[in-house]
């Protein structure tokens, strides 16, 4: 939990740096390529070949891929259609995708995470009812393509590494590795050069983002979520939320419509609580 626990202190500063300072001013691709490549330099010298067999590695590389590459590139893109609030509000559902993912390593399914997600996606409409469009429907499903990659990899790493008595520090930089080359090819593919950072502060931000959110970040988060069951780790997913909007308001957007987003906000804990519920209700041991 300790380490779970710090990276949620670390990571509730990001999502307002990203869309006050980034988001719309520097190119989203070449965000995500400088990010994870300062990351994977940032492991790379605790490196050890010899620790790993070719399929593990190539295993931590598709992990890498799909949490941390495909995860930015939908992430990233969602602060150009959605406010900081929303974005965070809309990945509440990632515990639900957590749970429902494992539910499918063991080949079971639960009708009651399809509930929950719709409540969820009922609170999501209420913050924007009267701006619902093209953009925010965009902005939605960027947020739930990350949500589902994000806690794909979370399960991924913990089953690969489960019981593993690998020093996990010798083996990340595969992880980062199999993220940049998603973000190589994407920037390769839809970069523009002419929106490169343009002040000493947005370097600052992406250097910072790179090596410490990103770098520290996700090997502590992963490490943690090797550590406690996976519906501790659910939970902990969601402390995320009203760490990074209270940081948000409290610094960076105070003029935000609070009843609206309260409102919807109550709406998308209700589906939460009701998840925890049912679950509770069918005497299931989770797996971890």
């Amino acid at each position: 939990m300790p380490y779970l626990f710090s990276v949620t202190i670390l990571w509730a500063f990001s999502y307002s740096l990203i869309g006050v300072y980034l988001a719309g001013q520097v190119d989203a691709w070449f965000s995500v390529l400088l990010r994870i490549a300062l990351a994977t330099l940032v492991f790379l010298p605790f490196l050890r070949f010899r620790q790993v067999n070719i399929s593990t590695a190539l295993k931590l590389m598709a992990i890498g891929a799909i949490q941390l590459g495909l995860m930015y590139v939908f992430y990233y893109q969602s602060f150009l259609f959605l406010s900081v609030p929303e974005v965070l509000l809309f990945t509440v559902v990632t515990p639900i995708y957590v749970t429902l993912i494992n539910d499918a390593f063991h080949r079971k399914f639960h009708g009651h995470f399809l509930l929950s997600a719709i409540i969820a996606i009922t609170g999501a409409v209420t913050i924007r009812y009267n701006g619902i469009d093209a953009d925010f429907i965009r902005g939605f499903l960027m947020v739930q393509a990350a949500n589902v990659c994000f806690a794909m990899g979370q399960v991924s790493y913990k089953r690969l590494l489960k019981d593993s008595q690998l020093d996990q520090k010798n083996i990340f930089a595969w992880f980062f590795i199999g993220a940049l080359i998603v973000a190589i090819i994407c920037y390769w593919l839809f970069g523009n050069p002419e929106k490169l950072p343009t002040t000493n502060l947005q370097w600052g931000i992406l250097i910072y983002l790179g090596t410490i959110a990103s770098g520290f970040g996700f090997f502590a988060w992963n490490k943690g979520a090797t550590l406690v069951n996976v519906g501790a780790l659910a939970v902990m997913n969601n402390l995320l939320i009203p760490a990074g909007i209270l940081v948000n308001l409290l610094i960076w957007n105070r003029d935000a419509n609070l009843i609206r987003l309260g409102l919807g906000g109550a709406i998308i804990l209700i589906a939460l609580l009701l998840n925890q519920w049912l679950e509770k209700r069918r005497h299931v041991v989770i797996p971890s």
